[in-house]
């Protein structure tokens, strides 16, 4: 460390460090960290902005402090456009006196308007840019009466610096990784496909909506000691068998890509859930035990993934009662239970069903069926 804060405890400043990539895992990511530093810095508020406010944007900032919602809301859709502390240097915290003339600070509308109701008349900040373009503030304030920040807190930050932008640059790789996670998970849900995955023990990793309901409905499966069983002995055996081929398939001595499949007896007498055991192969530097192992897919035949009709008029530009027939059809009515369903005459709906042939360009009812399962219309189910 600096000669400046040489007798700063090295177990302190670690414990710092430790929070600000702890912080990414946090509900608000760096709270604790910024609430340690306003306690170490005798702040009275810290500020992390990871995205300044604009015209139509309130922007995204981290607050700790005696932080009040009007005062969020004024900085946000009014005050940001006349603060003058931005621009700040990147490597090192600078204070506001080090830039801009007090008097003047003091009296500018920013302050008076702004900062003074709200006890902030110390200002340390830098403006932190990360490796893939972004930028984020650090900003910490003390209140009137309050001494100016010391070289050895200007120091003190700056060490603490490049370790945020390593943190903010990691928070949006991981927050992309959350949002194509959230996205492949939206389309098995929305293909009405059940997944359930797991660890390298055969346990329960993670469950999507549809394995959740089916597994507590415990017909054809369910959890026993957070492991997947089949309701039935004879199917629970050759389910066990192919979980553990699954397993075994990503082993360093095996590394191959098993995919076996199942049907599923049920004790309801419902027609048999159909289930695809497939390997999950660790990346090169996987490593710990809570990565996936194992993936295993699961269709309930008896579920019906309605396409809304909206998008099926869309796609094929059907009028809306055609579009409503169409759903009906794809859903594996015949067009007499179909017409029924819909409360319009036999007639009306071969009608339609002439109109939706003309416009799909084809001749039969399966061919339909077929057009509109293997469409995109039933990714727009919400």
């Amino acid at each position: 460390m600096k000669n400046a804060i040489a007798t700063f405890p090295l177990e302190k400043f670690s414990g710092l460090i430790a929070s600000i990539y702890d912080g990414l895992l946090e509900p608000i990511p760096w709270e604790k960290c910024l609430l340690g530093l306003r306690s170490l810095l005798e702040a009275n508020y810290v500020t992390l902005i990871l995205r300044q406010p604009s015209v139509g944007d309130h922007g995204l900032m981290v607050n700790v402090g005696d932080v009040t919602t009007e005062g969020l809301i004024s900085y946000n859709s009014h005050f940001f456009a006349m603060d003058p502390f931005v621009g700040l240097p990147g490597d090192r915290m600078v204070t506001l006196t080090d830039i801009l003339d007090e008097k003047a600070w003091l009296a500018s509308p920013f302050y008076q308007e702004f900062l003074k109701p709200y006890d902030v008349h110390r200002l340390m900040g830098a403006d932190i840019r990360t490796a893939d373009g972004g930028e984020c503030r650090l900003r910490v304030c003390r209140g009137h009466g309050a001494p100016n920040f010391s070289s050895a807190d200007k120091e003190l930050c700056g060490l603490l610096l490049p370790h945020f932008r390593r943190a903010v640059h990691f928070h949006g790789r991981l927050d992309l990784a959350e949002s194509e996670r959230r996205l492949y998970a939206g389309a098995m849900d929305r293909l009405m496909v059940a997944t359930i995955i797991l660890d390298k023990h055969g346990r329960v990793l993670k469950t999507n909506t549809q394995a959740d309901e089916l597994l507590a409905a415990a017909d054809g499966m369910r959890l026993v000691g957070n492991m997947p069983h089949a309701t039935h002995a004879s199917g629970n055996r050759e389910l066990q068998r192919l979980i553990k081929h699954a397993l075994e398939g990503r082993l360093p001595a095996n590394r191959t890509d098993v995919v076996e499949a199942i049907s599923l007896e049920r004790q309801s007498g419902k027609r048999n859930l159909g289930v695809v055991v497939h390997t999950v192969q660790p990346s090169e530097w996987s490593e710990g035990t809570s990565s996936p192992a194992a993936a295993i897919y699961i269709r309930d035949p008896e579920h019906k993934a309605q396409a809304p009709i909206d998008i099926v008029r869309q796609l094929f530009n059907f009028t809306p009662a055609e579009a409503g027939l169409a759903v009906q059809l794809a859903n594996g009515l015949s067009l007499e239970d179909a017409a029924l369903e819909l409360g319009i005459r036999r007639n009306t709906a071969r009608a339609h069903l002439r109109a939706i042939f003309s416009k799909t360009d084809v001749t039969r009812q399966t061919e339909l069926v077929r057009l509109l399962l293997n469409s995109v219309a039933n990714m727009g189910i919400r």
